[in-house]
């Protein structure tokens, strides 16, 4: 076992891959018919799932467990063929891609800032995000294409979570104890904000899917605190303790 344990992640990213091998893709042919408000949520989370991810692999090997350097490598893939999925998801509904967004652009400057603790921070803020707001399409979205879609990532991003808790909690272990707590404050504070420009980007949408604004912020910031105890406490666990979802 690797220094931080990250083989057993590399053997679960590994053992997703061959499941979504076996399993297939959705079937594009069904078409998908969504209102136009949700369709440019699709088209935004689209672009934010669409990056090479080459920072966040540079940090990884940098930081010398390779194990962990892996397991990015293949959670780096699944985040590809999320992109890939939702851009298909895009044709499928015949609606185009776009070519960026302002608030992916803000996200990837940020994340680029400094080192790999602060590029996991930057990241798990579009992660938590991205989990109540695929859960919302999942369930919302009235399509089956569209919900198949969105389950398929959900479950992936159930996941991801956790694994970027399992780093953060050994990265902010190498913290005085005094200063760990007031990272995650700050932390949560900027999901807020992010979050609150969510909703107010895509409120029209979130109705469609039958969540309003107040409670989409809410769900947010209620799974934060399963995110905080994960990252805050006495070692990897696996799953943020109070969960995330």
């Amino acid at each position: 076992m690797g220094p931080g344990g990250f083989d057993k992640w590399t053997r679960r990213f590994e053992d997703e891959r061959e499941r979504r091998r076996v399993r297939g893709d959705p079937d594009w042919s069904l078409g998908a018919r969504l209102h136009p408000a949700v369709w440019a949520g699709v088209q935004r989370f689209q672009v934010g799932e669409d990056g090479d991810g080459a920072n966040l692999l540079a940090k990884a090997d940098r930081a010398g467990d390779t194990d962990y350097a892996q397991a990015v490598r293949l959670f780096v893939a699944e985040e590809r063929n999320h992109a890939r999925m939702l851009a298909l998801l895009l044709a499928a509904g015949k609606r185009p891609g776009l070519s960026g967004h302002w608030s992916d652009t803000v996200f990837v400057r940020l994340r680029r800032l400094m080192g790999l603790r602060t590029e996991l921070l930057v990241l798990m803020i579009a992660e938590v995000v991205a989990l109540r707001y695929y859960r919302a399409l999942r369930d919302g979205g009235g399509d089956p294409l569209a919900c198949e879609v969105a389950a398929r990532i959900l479950a992936d991003e159930e996941r991801h979570v956790p694994f970027h808790c399992d780093r953060l909690n050994v990265s902010l272990g190498e913290l005085p104890r005094l200063v760990r707590r007031p990272v995650m404050a700050v932390w949560r504070l900027v999901l807020l904000v992010a979050c609150a420009v969510v909703v107010v980007d895509h409120g029209r949408g979130l109705r469609r899917l039958g969540v309003g604004r107040l409670r989409f912020l809410a769900d947010v910031m209620a799974s934060a605190g399963g995110v905080t105890s994960a990252v805050l406490g006495s070692g990897p666990g696996g799953s943020p303790r109070g969960g995330v979802g």
